[in-house]
């Protein structure tokens, strides 16, 4: 029985992901994905024209939910909206969830950085990173509150690449409390 074509093209992903996080995108190639999955260079290319074209696949969903949080949480200019203080848990929390959800993709992006570089992805980080520092801060704090905001983000960034995700996420609550606790403890000091 034929395989779907969005089951293939689903497979093709799952397969080249693991590989990315494995090997690195640059040491991937078209080839030992097609391996991988039984099926002809051919079938790949027929859903995939090119390496980028699967990697900006595989990274459109980690756009959409950053797209989606954004919107939640944020203005367009990415300044927080009314009560953001309230909900400074919450969003560190969708953005736990988020760097969990798509961690083998940041570990790909460890794995191959220069590659991802090519594509955007690296710039998108840090902007959004920027972004997440701007809701969880606001205007008006010094290095120090920026400091904890950065704490807070890459810290909860790492621990989905660091651990499993089943790991993750059965310590989320403590990953929140201590992420809140740096968040807090920087926005407390004095310049």
């Amino acid at each position: 029985m034929p395989r779907a074509q969005s089951d293939t093209k689903a497979e093709i992903q799952a397969a080249a992901l693991d590989l990315f996080a494995r090997k690195g995108f640059e040491k991937t190639s078209l080839r030992e994905i097609a391996e991988r999955l039984g099926i002809t260079k051919a079938a790949l290319y027929y859903h995939f024209p090119s390496k980028n074209d699967l990697l900006r696949s595989l990274v459109e969903p980690l756009e959409q939910d950053m797209g989606d949080l954004f919107a939640e949480y944020g203005d367009e200019r990415g300044e927080a909206t009314e009560g953001m203080s309230d909900r400074a848990r919450e969003l560190l929390g969708d953005y736990f969830d988020i760097c969990v959800r798509h961690s083998t993709l940041l570990v790909a992006v460890l794995n191959d950085v220069g590659s991802l570089a090519d594509i955007g992805l690296i710039d998108a980080v840090v902007a959004w990173r920027r972004r997440l520092d701007r809701l969880l801060v606001g205007p008006g704090h010094g290095t120090p509150a920026r400091m904890g905001a950065v704490i807070a983000l890459g810290g909860i960034q790492d621990i989905s690449v660091m651990l499993s995700a089943e790991e993750a996420l059965a310590y989320r609550e403590r990953a929140l409390d201590i992420a809140l606790a740096a968040l807090v403890a920087g926005i407390s000091s004095k310049d």
